[in-house]
Parts: structure tokens; C-alpha cells; sequence
């Protein structure tokens, strides 16, 4: 089987990989990554559709939940583990499952990956549900693991997804839709933290913020429902509401510890005049959209955003 993959086959460009100095070691990996982003972008219109079925899920109650094994389970918890500072989201929001468990995040847990029941089985323990989005994490496109779990989601009516770098990936029959980056051979034959990884973070990022985005996470461009956990995300959420508002740093630290950090409250109390409670509610009548419920009021942008 493996020896039909492309993720498998042996790279003419990289043949004599043990034989060349570290700057064509460094010209050779570059040229191949190149690749990823034509991969990517030739299934663009999967990825828009798989990011208008989460953020409609998501909007409704719903979850987006990773799961994959090695290299690909790692990659789901890493975007999972990112959405709540970057988004506010709530951790239960975008779930990241490894085969193995959390230690396989830093220790390989063998055999793992050729278990569909255990899949079944981890699915079970978060309770998915037919609210649910899974995506299902494959370079190969036949982990067993990733398989099982796939039927399973299926079989509790949640919509599914497959991810995977080969083209003929057996996930495509068990998936709603497929998203499939055909990356080609890697410069170390079989090494899919490399190439396949880095498409697989690329689609995996687009899933996340687009979704996001659609359900009303920024404006413009600018993280307005950021979690300010630490001191740069403090002052980056201060020169957000700066930047909205015009006003100076100061104010803007006073808005934010008004409005219980919360970047968006802040912006639009200060537009409108709001106490934070009105302005928390005028953004729930908008469905969290900042832009919405400034355009309610007849109030527009500045121009920045």
C-alpha cells in the first residue's frame, strides 16, 4: 500500500540529499516548500466550503474538532490550543484529538494510529454530536485511526471532513468533503512533518480564521475578540481600540479594564456612548459582529478598519 503514496516516493530532486552542503541542503528544502501554497491553493473552494459549514456550526451551538495521529494530530491540537487567545473562544470551541492521548503530543505512542475502535472511543468522550464539524487528519489518507473516526462522526450525523496529501486518499469515500493538497514527494522520503505538515498547517490556519471571521472574531483585519492573557496581547489590544477609536493609550487601557478586557465592548461603548452591559447586548443583537452593530446605529468606520 504505502508504496503507491506520493507522500512515500523517493524525490528525484533529493536523491543525493547526503552529499550536499548545508546552503544546498537549505536551497533544495525552500524550493520544495515552495510547492505547498499551489497545493493549497488549488483547493481553495473545498476550503471555502468547509469554512461556511463551520462557522455556521460553530454560530449554532456547534464544535470543530480536530483529530489525527503523529504529526497530523499535533498539528489539529496546535491550531485548537491557538483559537481562544486569538479569538476569545471558548476552549470547548475547536477540540484537537491525538491518537495516543496528550502525551503523543510530545512522545510517539505506538501502534496507536492502527486503531479505528479508539477513535470511536475518544469521540465517545467528548460526547460528538450531530451539531459537530469533524476533520479528519491524514497525510496518508488511510490512517486507520483517522478512518474510524470518520465513520464514527458519520454515524452520529456530524459533518465531516478529510484532510490528506494524496490524491487517491481512501478517506475521500468517508468524508463529507475532502480537502486534498497533493504536495508531491518530500525531500526526505516519507518525512511528512515536512511538506505535508506545512499544507496541512496552511489549510488548517484557513479553517480556523475563516471561520472565525465569518462569525464576527475581527474587524477588518484586527483581532477585536482577542484574549489579552499577557502583556503583549495587553497592548496590542490597546492599540486595536486605539486605532478604531482615536483615542490615546491611556483611554484605551481605561475602556478595556471598564469592559473587562473584552476589545470589542470597549470599541463600541466608546462609539456609541454605551455602558459596557449595553454595549455587550447591542453586539448580541448584531451575532458579534463589531461592523453589524456599528452600522445599526448609522455610526462607520474611521477609515482603518
Amino acid at each position: 500500500m504505502l508504496e503507491h503514496l506520493t507522500t512515500e516516493a523517493r524525490n528525484p530532486a533529493s536523491e543525493r540529499l547526503d552529499t550536499l552542503t548545508p546552503l544546498e541542503l537549505v536551497r533544495l528544502i525552500n524550493a520544495e516548500d515552495a510547492k505547498c501554497a499551489a497545493a493549497v491553493a488549488h483547493e481553495a473552494e473545498h476550503i471555502a466550503k468547509a469554512i461556511e459549514v463551520i462557522a455556521h456550526r460553530l454560530s449554532h451551538g456547534g464544535r470543530l474538532v480536530y483529530i489525527g495521529a503523529g504529526t497530523s494530530g499535533r498539528l489539529g491540537l496546535l491550531d485548537a490550543a491557538e483559537c481562544p487567545p486569538t479569538f476569545r473562544s471558548d476552549p470547548s470551541q475547536v477540540v484537537g484529538i491525538i491518537a495516543g492521548g496528550p502525551g503523543a503530543m510530545l512522545k510517539a505512542v505506538e501502534g496507536a494510529e492502527d486503531s479505528q475502535e479508539m477513535a470511536a472511543e475518544d469521540l465517545r468522550k467528548i460526547d460528538l454530536c450531530s451539531h459537530d464539524v469533524l476533520v479528519g487528519i491524514a497525510t496518508s489518507g488511510r490512517t486507520p485511526y483517522v478512518i474510524g473516526a470518520l465513520d464514527y462522526a458519520r454515524s452520529q450525523g456530524a459533518f465531516t471532513i478529510g484532510l490528506a496529501c494524496n490524491r487517491d486518499a481512501a478517506l475521500r469515500a468517508r468524508a463529507d468533503l475532502s480537502i486534498i493538497p497533493v504536495v508531491g514527494p518530500e525531500v526526505l522520503s516519507g518525512s511528512t512533518r515536512m511538506k505535508a505538515g506545512t499544507a496541512t498547517k496552511m489549510v488548517l490556519n484557513m479553517l480556523t480564521t475563516g471561520a472565525m471571521v465569518r462569525i464576527g472574531k475581527t474587524y477588518g483585519n484586527l483581532m477585536v475578540d482577542m484574549n489579552a492573557t499577557n502583556s503583549k496581547l495587553l497592548e496590542r489590544a490597546k492599540r486595536i481600540i486605539c486605532s478604531v477609536t482615536g483615542v490615546t493609550a491611556d483611554a484605551a487601557a481605561e475602556l478595556l479594564q471598564r469592559c473587562n478586557g473584552e476589545v470589542k465592548t470597549a470599541i463600541l461603548a466608546h462609539r456609541l456612548g454605551l455602558s459596557p452591559d449595553d454595549a455587550r447586548a447591542a453586539l448580541e443583537a448584531s451575532r458579534g459582529h463589531l461592523r453589524q452593530a456599528l452600522q445599526a446605529t448609522g455610526v462607520h468606520s474611521n477609515g482603518q478598519a
